[in-house]
């Protein structure tokens, strides 16, 4: 049997996961905002159908247990390398990465923000991308792993040839992404994806 190693990577990751996992659960609709940059993940206590295990699974404010979505805001400077043991504390990207996400949640026409909640964690820059793929792996959120696209930008003006993300297929509302061409998938198609992560996950549970 390998031996224990609490500072080898991967431990070190788990420890943001866990650290995460811990934090106080806020509303997205009303963040303050703060400084720093690091790992996030929001829960949805709502009804819309295809996601009924989340409300299933999920009781606000103190009984959110599996996330809809995970992501990361990188600090300023970091995606050039910048070495600096403070950078993770500085500038606003984790406040403004969940503001992107109030928004294109309030321009859905089938979500309501109320519906939302999410947990953060300001993380020392190294371990963010790490942290962020073992919370991934670990919950396997179905707007990470099926419904594609929440994450995505306006790709700006002439650059809408792309195909529309999935997620704006099933939540239609953003105006850039109503400029792309059609999905790949079909709306129904989609919610027959959900319908079989749903069945896989609770079979795996069950494997657990």
């Amino acid at each position: 049997m390998k031996p224990y190693n609490p500072l080898e990577k991967e431990n070190l990751g788990k420890s943001v996961a866990s650290s995460l996992i811990q934090q106080a659960t806020v509303p997205l609709g009303s963040i303050s905002r703060f400084q720093g940059a690091g790992v996030y993940a929001i829960y949805y206590t709502g009804k819309f159908e295809a996601y009924a295990p989340l409300g299933e699974a999920n009781s606000a404010p103190d009984g959110l247990n599996l996330p809809i979505y995970i992501g990361k805001a990188i600090p300023t400077g970091g995606r050039k390398g910048a070495v600096d043991p403070e950078i993770s504390a500085r500038g606003t990207s984790l406040f403004f990465r969940l503001e992107e996400h109030r928004k294109s949640i309030e321009q859905a026409t089938n979500l309501d923000i109320g519906d939302f909640w999410c947990r953060f964690l300001v993380v020392d820059d190294i371990w963010i991308p790490l942290g962020e793929s073992l919370l991934i792996q670990r919950f396997r959120p179905i707007w990470n792993s099926v419904v594609d696209g929440f994450g995505n930008h306006d790709p700006g003006s002439g650059r809408h040839a792309g195909k529309r993300p999935s997620w704006d297929t099933l939540h239609p509302g953003r105006v850039w992404a109503d400029k792309c061409a059609p999905s790949k998938f079909t709306e129904a198609e989609i919610r027959d994806k959900i319908s079989q992560h749903w069945q896989i996950r609770d079979e795996y549970n069950t494997l657990e």
